[in-house]
């Protein structure tokens, strides 16, 4: 593998993503590319398909007379970004999100504004059931495109070591 990139055959290339769990290293910051401006659809679907009916994110007359003037996009939205955007970089390998933790969101965050992701390699340890995958936790933080944090969290995921599971197939 070079680059991203396996050679499956002769003269026949496969790109992959993503890292094994011998590829982590704590200290390690990963700034996760390209950013993603929010749009109100974008804020208005998803506040409704997850149910939250708080007029905060959707009704423009509603949120007109908050601290905000405006909309806000809807905070679950603001982290499933986050957590989407890390991906390639921290999860494209994982059998399973183990967990969120420390979930803050110290500013807000509104459609039309562009949410950009890095994240940061906390701690790794093999697994102490599985000896073919292991343990990742990251800090990941959301910033605005004024480079203001608007989220912040702890993950952990179950990754596989080198060698093992299906990860580039």
């Amino acid at each position: 593998m070079r680059d991203g990139v396996v050679e499956v055959s002769k003269g026949r290339y496969r790109e992959t993503f993503g890292r094994y769990l011998e590829d982590f290293k704590v200290g390690d910051v990963y700034e996760h590319r390209p950013g993603r401006t929010i749009t109100d659809t974008d804020n208005v679907w998803f506040t409704l398909l997850t149910m939250n009916t708080h007029p905060a994110h959707f009704d423009y007359e509603y949120a007109k007379n908050t601290e905000f003037g405006k909309p806000l996009v809807c905070s679950p939205f603001t982290v499933a970004l986050v957590v989407g955007m890390s991906v390639s970089d921290i999860s494209q390998k994982a059998i399973a999100n183990l967990g969120w933790g420390d979930i803050k969101l110290p500013h807000p965050l509104f459609p039309g504004d562009t949410l950009y992701a890095e994240s940061e390699v906390l701690a790794t340890r093999e697994s102490k059931k599985r000896p073919e995958q292991g343990i990742v936790t990251v800090k990941s933080i959301g910033r605005n495109q004024d480079g203001v944090e608007v989220c912040s969290f702890e993950r952990s995921v179950l990754v596989w070591k080198r060698g093992f599971g299906n990860a580039d197939d």
